[in-house]
């Protein structure tokens, strides 16, 4: 039994929002993690979860967004670049870090003088009509907003001057002939509630124990667990150069003759942990991976 398995004081169904599309892997594998395995069933997009209480419906990420903001959704995933391009007022639980890319306004590099776009009347391309409409305005751009279904890149130069558009590693860009002019945005997957379902007391106790999952998970995958068996005379001194979240857990070998210590480590400092305890008298170092971290 999970944390989300407990009983609440309510038998109101959350309704919960999965994404499809190129989010759905990422989140399946997070949820996973955390022991809530999407399991399909016949009814296609209502996949089922391990989550007494809730009923889940795949949809996509644009309509998550949507249907958060209209109350008829509880609590669901969705990128960041959807939420401002609708204006949605929704509460952030979490931010994954998944999916990241950057919203970014481009344009052939050809088309540029001292890396800005031309003083005369532009044609801009987006999928963000919203956000790229905001961006002409503030810039105070002569401009016509195009648009576009998908693959903008493309439209330059012949149906577009310059785009606005996501990317991942900029590779697209880059293959288009387009050249970075502005950074509008950080986008990444994250989990939102509306705000009806935060308003209401036990709504928002089992979004918050959905979020506490997926911190969880997300805390477990920047860290490993380091255990070190140390002698009585070097435990001031290890423990003294170990990073942990607050204090290392200590206890006694049988023997009485030194000490195990285990600290949960983030990743990007193993490598200079590991051969520094090793030097200071450590031995027996094991290190493992963690599923859940709740601090």
């Amino acid at each position: 039994m999970t944390v989300l398995d407990k009983p609440v004081a309510t038998a109101t169904t959350i309704k919960f929002a999965i994404p499809k599309g190129r989010m759905f892997e990422g989140v399946r594998r997070l949820l996973a993690d955390g022991g809530l395995d999407i399991e399909a069933t016949e009814r296609g997009y209502r996949p089922s979860l391990p989550l007494a209480g809730f009923g889940v419906k795949l949809l996509k990420p644009r309509a998550i967004v949507e249907m958060l903001a209209g109350g008829s959704r509880d609590v669901g995933f969705a990128g960041a670049d959807w939420v401002r391009e609708t204006g949605a007022d929704l509460v952030e639980i979490v931010d994954t870090g998944l999916d990241r890319v950057r919203l970014v306004a481009a344009a052939p590099a050809a088309l540029l003088d001292g890396g800005r776009l031309p003083d005369r009347p532009l044609v801009v391309a987006s999928e963000y009509e919203r956000i790229a409409q905001v961006w002409i305005e503030d810039r105070g751009l002569d401009a016509t907003l195009l648009r576009s279904y998908g693959a903008t890149e493309v439209l330059p130069p012949e149906d577009a001057d310059c785009i606005i558009d996501n990317t991942a590693t900029g590779a697209t860009l880059v293959a288009n002939g387009l050249v970075v002019i502005e950074e509008l945005m950080i986008s990444s997957t994250r989990l939102y509630a509306s705000r009806t379902a935060m308003d209401d007391p036990a709504k928002r106790e089992q979004v918050e124990r959905v979020g506490l999952i997926v911190r969880s998970v997300l805390e477990a995958r920047r860290r490993v667990m380091i255990e070190i068996n140390v002698p009585a005379d070097r435990l001031d001194v290890i423990v003294s150069v170990l990073p942990c979240m607050r204090e290392p857990t200590v206890s006694a070998l049988r023997s009485q003759s030194g000490y195990a210590v285990k600290a949960a480590v983030r990743r990007e400092e193993l490598a200079g942990v590991v051969p520094l305890v090793k030097q200071l008298g450590g031995t027996d170092i094991v290190v493992t991976r963690p599923e859940q971290i709740v601090p």
